[in-house]
């Protein structure tokens, strides 16, 4: 049961803060979607402190491979840096903060284009704090370098809005150590997409010119189940699990995808 009272939260929020720990994570993929079928790391921090909180991740695929299907180099990175800013930690208006952020990267040569995002963040969360819900409203900024759409007018997008809702269920069903986690994205970007065909070229994927079209939105979300196996054995860093990757007008593919991927966590 999330907290309905505005003060109870915000004396809870100000205890969260002052004994929450930082934690800095090292998560390693198999992605097994037939247009991917490669490793991919994820290095993951989030840290608490008397103005707020920081949160990043830089994602590294090792995507890059020769006509053996060997990979021989790394494909592209992405990260985000969001920062969270509070104040007011102490008041009945703690479960909001002012966030700033940062998101680009580069993937086979193809840049990603800076974007740059400002707006609230709510916070909801169970009463032992096992369970944690943010709701974030972000105005949203994507440099599109002077790039044009199909029938040549100056990119833009439709709304400058992303939503994003992020949760966190720790020990799930009464299972200790086992998590459930992650976020959803909902944003508008104009940009091209195109129908792929996963068959000519397995593990790489090709393009159809001709299928290409212009997209006004995404959608994004990456659910992850994990298990601190580390736990049996004195090791409490190590997890097993993995996510799903939920997809819809992302990067370059039309339509929607699901991208399975499994994996292993260390907590440092």
């Amino acid at each position: 049961m999330f907290q309905k009272s505005l003060i109870t939260v915000a004396i809870a929020t100000l205890a969260l803060t002052q004994v929450a720990k930082a934690q800095t994570n090292l998560q390693v993929f198999y992605d097994f979607a037939s247009d991917r079928q490669h490793v991919t790391t994820t290095l993951e921090g989030f840290y608490n402190d008397n103005w707020g909180n920081t949160f990043f991740f830089v994602d590294h695929d090792f995507g890059s491979k020769d006509n053996n299907n060997r990979t021989y180099a790394p494909s592209g990175t992405y990260m985000e840096i969001a920062r969270c800013l509070n104040f007011w930690q102490n008041t009945v208006m703690a479960p909001f903060s002012l966030q700033v952020e940062y998101n680009g990267g580069v993937y086979n040569g193809y840049t990603i284009n800076n974007a740059w995002l400002g707006g609230v963040d709510f916070f909801l969360h169970s009463d032992d704090f096992k369970n944690t819900f943010n709701f974030k409203l972000l105005g949203k900024y994507i440099n599109y370098a002077g790039g044009v759409d199909l029938d040549g007018n100056k990119r833009k997008s439709l709304v400058p809005l992303q939503f994003t809702f992020v949760w966190g269920m720790q020990d799930l069903f009464g299972v200790k150590g086992l998590r459930f986690s992650g976020f959803a994205d909902f944003w508008f970007e104009n940009h091209t997409v195109f129908n792929w065909s996963d068959t000519a070229a397995p593990g790489l994927g090709l393009r159809d010119p001709l299928s290409a079209k212009d997209a006004q939105f995404v959608f994004l979300s990456e659910p992850q189940i994990w298990y601190n196996v580390g736990q049996w054995f004195g090791v409490d860093n190590l997890n097993i699990g993995g996510e799903v990757e939920l997809a819809f007008n992302f990067g370059t593919l039309a339509g929607f995808r699901a991208r399975p991927c499994a994996g292993l966590k260390w907590v440092f």
